[in-house]
């Protein structure tokens, strides 16, 4: 998938990508507004989210603008290949695994790409499962992630599984 592409289908979720990205901001009519990329409190950073300019993004104070991808960059502090690979995630689209060093089983760094790899729960199999064990509340909180197919062994010496998993 082209950069492009990848741009273009985070501009079709732009609400989305904000509030897991721009939490502490909130849409206002057809923008969401937040104090900067690195999500602090305010109102000069702001994102279209409908039109065909959805997805782009200005911050008033500093003059920097965007699109989505760039917006996931600053926010993580990451180059511009691993933001892609988060907007992969994000989009839950297939990863490119080659890419990645092996991680000790186990490892907290296992632990943090594997939650890094989640996407929001809102639509998702964890939300209904969550709603239906009688859970109203919100669910778009940044420690609640699902993960559509985690592996699973329920032995060392059994075939591996794919199971759609809450983290």
């Amino acid at each position: 998938m082209s950069v492009s592409d990848l741009a273009r289908r985070l501009a079709e979720r732009a609400e989305a990508v904000c509030r897991v990205y721009l939490s502490r901001g909130r849409r206002q009519g057809a923008w969401w507004c937040v104090g900067d990329v690195l999500n602090h409190p305010g109102r000069s950073l702001y994102v279209r989210l409908t039109g065909d300019r959805a997805g782009k993004w200005t911050d008033a104070s500093t003059g920097e603008h965007g699109d989505l991808l760039d917006l996931i960059a600053l926010n993580r502090g990451r180059d511009p290949v691993s933001a892609r690979d988060e907007a992969r995630v994000f989009l839950a689209l297939p990863q490119v695994f080659q890419r990645h060093q092996s991680l000790a089983s186990g490892s907290f760094d296992a632990a943090r790409r594997l939650f890094r790899q989640g996407q929001p729960v809102a639509g998702t199999l964890a939300e209904a499962y969550l709603r239906g064990r009688g859970i109203t509340g919100r669910l778009d909180l940044p420690a609640l992630r699902f993960h559509p197919a985690l592996w699973y062994r329920p032995h060392p010496d059994a075939p591996r599984q794919s199971w759609p998993a809450l983290l």
